[in-house]
């Protein structure tokens, strides 16, 4: 896919909330903040680059990077495999700079599986063949760009914040969303989970908002077969 002002508009809204969450700071229980928008910026600006051209039909909005994802490979969703090998994005990533020691960012040299990211890339590989075919009417983009860890290395999800922190946190995530919205002109916004998609309904934007179970190995039900149940989903919604 050719860059065009769509893709050009994303690059430039992705390093502006970049820089925004970059100067903000976090109260225990975090002891260290990613921001791969940062440290992995050369990839992530590739995916914006190739595949955030041209009107969307469906955005699919996750809630932040996972540690083994989107923190390692700057890609939303990010599991190495389906970074390197199905959507052909591969970049040096550097390093925090302040890095867990438990969590540590290797890039696309890490060997542990997202198998969130795993299982939604998967489905879109299985049900659509090439990127190319999957992205000429779908995006996928996170809410947050930060991800969280406590003094264990243990995630924290931004939900789990501080009213206070979430408030201005929430706020520039907010108004990046309406900004996504208003350069890919989705007719749906699809929630990968209660939180995005109750963060889509924040913030409106005049298009028809949906949800889908969350491919987190943490929920029972999606260990069930979240393929067919997200697909089900998706069918009974519309947005396929």
């Amino acid at each position: 896919m050719k860059p065009n002002a769509a893709n050009l508009q994303l690059i430039a809204a992705a390093q502006e909330l970049s820089a925004q969450v970059g100067r903000m700071r976090f109260a225990p229980p975090v002891a260290h903040v990613y921001n791969p928008l940062a440290y992995a910026w050369t990839a992530h600006e590739k995916y914006l680059r190739q595949f955030g051209g041209g009107r969307k039909r469906v955005v699919f909005l996750g809630m932040n990077p996972g540690p083994f994802g989107m923190a390692q490979t700057g890609v939303p969703f990010g599991e190495v495999a389906a970074a390197r090998d199905w959507l052909k994005i591969s970049a040096p990533v550097a390093r925090p700079a302040e890095e867990h020691p438990k969590r540590p960012v290797q890039g696309f040299d890490c060997l542990r599986s997202e198998v969130s990211g795993r299982r939604l890339w998967g489905l879109f590989a299985d049900r659509f063949g090439t990127p190319e075919k999957f992205f000429a009417q779908h995006f996928v983009t996170n809410y947050c760009p930060l991800a969280f860890l406590s003094p264990t290395g243990s995630n924290l999800t931004p939900d789990k914040l501080p009213a206070a922190e979430q408030g201005r946190l929430f706020a520039a995530c907010d108004a990046h969303l309406r900004r996504v919205l208003e350069i890919l002109e989705p007719e749906w916004l699809i929630g990968v989970g209660a939180f995005a998609l109750a963060r889509g309904e924040a913030v409106g934007g005049g298009v028809k908002l949906g949800k889908i179970l969350h491919p987190s190995p943490a929920s029972p039900a999606a260990n069930r077969g979240w393929a067919a149940a997200a697909t089900k989903q998706l069918g009974d919604l519309g947005g396929w």
